[in-house]
């Protein structure tokens, strides 16, 4: 693996926790789970494609961390702006809200 194909993977991860992290109250537990359960899973992406700890990987992959985030969060405040479905912590339920908004009714 390079260091893109991780850094692509790191963001995705870090996109449903982003959403859950913009439904929550800042610093209370739920913000503090959402912000670091994916920092095990990057560090065992980085091991498991070899970078080890080389300095060149960490401005890549904590960029991509936050940006992974940051969209999350941008996406959670779309789909309270936007659509009729209540928003939720979770993307995967709230898609499927808004899917079902859009499906035509028998």
């Amino acid at each position: 693996m390079n260091l893109l194909n991780v850094a692509i993977i790191v963001l995705a991860l870090n996109v449903p926790f982003g959403y859950w992290r913009a439904n929550t109250r800042r610093f209370s537990r739920q913000w503090f789970l959402s912000v670091h359960i994916p920092v095990p899973i990057v560090i065992a992406f980085r091991i498991f494609a070899g970078f080890g700890w080389r300095l060149i990987t960490f401005p890549v992959l904590i960029g991509a961390f936050f940006l992974g985030q940051l969209l999350g969060g941008k996406l959670h405040s779309w789909s309270i702006r936007y659509t009729k479905a209540p928003g939720s912590s979770c993307i995967f339920r709230d898609m499927m809200k808004i899917t079902d908004i859009f499906r035509p009714k028998k």
